[in-house]
């Protein structure tokens, strides 16, 4: 036990644990903590440099205090809600965030997935192609110049406005704040559902407003579905709850593939309720040949867009993924600066 002691707290399974101890520093003595009691993590860090904490886990003013040789608190991930700041910097302590690659991935691809269906991509590549209206005669063409353009020659309808659309996000974890921050850049309004909600201040450093389950579906434009899978969202979008969903509002999915309820949203989306679905995960992957999204999505016009479970692109679970979330303890070892800091 020469190394720099180090308490990590996760609730993260054997498989990402194991692989975080491979990828740390040498130099680093590692005491790894799974969902500690208070009095644990408080025992725990009598004596220890740093602590990592990854994703959440309540580090108030007297875990702080525990800490009395820390030297940096490193929160894997981008929230800090849970974190007393106020605490950390009376005691002269950094704090800083590490963003998840993965967690941005899939933010970027829901962030793909609503501008897909609101600009109904799919539709306007299928006009291009000539699947769509092919053999309609729309003209003669005419070279473009500055004074010669024809502007929606296709004669495309429902093409909409992302900026002050209300977009509603359902679990508010890594992945949707990261949403959110990209959503707040296009200038939508934000609303968010989750188990438990953030203090104010955090909301209003997102830009976002908490609402019950059944307010963000009345409320929302889109609807974004970021929920890990367990018994309670498996099925979670029946007939009940898409009645709940605005008439025209359109529904995306980048959480568990056990979330949508297929064949409930095949048939708003077929009877009009819902103007578009997109979804990254599917009930049966590789889909099945009948697909009730699949059989849709077959005609570009349905507004449909389906990805094959690629919102975290070719991203391995690997120790060197994880090498990068103990850079800023390596920084301030060799005095170096730290990055994003918080505190």
């Amino acid at each position: 036990m020469n190394g720099h002691r180090t308490v990590f707290t996760t609730d993260r399974p054997l498989i990402h644990r194991e692989l975080a101890l491979e990828a740390a520093p040498p130099r680093l003595d590692i005491e790894m903590l799974v969902s500690p009691d208070r009095a644990t993590l408080i025992a725990a860090l009598a004596g220890a440099e740093f602590l990592i904490s990854e994703r959440a886990g309540l580090i108030d003013a007297e875990v702080v205090a525990a800490g009395r040789e820390l030297r940096l608190i490193q929160r894997l991930g981008s929230r800090v809600h849970d974190i007393d700041l106020d605490a950390a910097r009376e005691s002269g302590v950094p704090v800083c965030t590490w963003p998840l690659a993965q967690s941005t991935m899939v933010a970027e691809h829901a962030m793909a997935l609503i501008l897909a269906l609101v600009k109904r991509l799919g539709e306007s590549m299928a006009v291009m192609t000539g699947e769509v209206d092919g053999d309609r005669d729309w003209g003669e063409p005419r070279e473009c110049d500055a004074d010669t353009f024809a502007i929606n020659w296709s004669g495309r309808t429902g093409i909409t406005m992302l900026t002050d659309t209300t977009v509603g996000i359902v679990a508010m974890g890594e992945i949707g704040t990261e949403l959110a921050k990209r959503l707040r850049a296009f200038g939508c309004r934000v609303l968010y559902h989750n188990r438990n909600r953030l203090p104010e201040w955090a909301e209003e450093r997102l830009g976002v407003r908490y609402r019950t389950r059944d307010e963000l579906l009345g409320e929302s434009d889109v609807v974004c579905l970021l929920l890990p899978h367990s018994e309670e969202s498996t099925g979670l979008t029946d007939a009940g709850f898409l009645a709940r969903m605005r008439p025209g509002a359109m529904l995306v999915s980048c959480g568990a593939s056990t979330t949508l309820d297929e064949d409930a949203v095949a048939d708003a989306l077929g009877s009009g309720h819902l103007a578009g679905v997109a979804t990254d995960g599917h009930r049966w992957e590789p889909p099945r040949p009948d697909a009730p999204l699949v059989a849709l999505a077959r005609d570009p016009r349905a507004n449909v867009v389906l990805t094959p479970h690629t919102a975290q692109g070719d991203i391995r679970l690997t120790a060197e993924l994880r090498a990068p979330e103990f850079s800023n303890l390596v920084a301030l070892l060799d005095g170096r600066p730290l990055r994003h800091r918080v505190v």
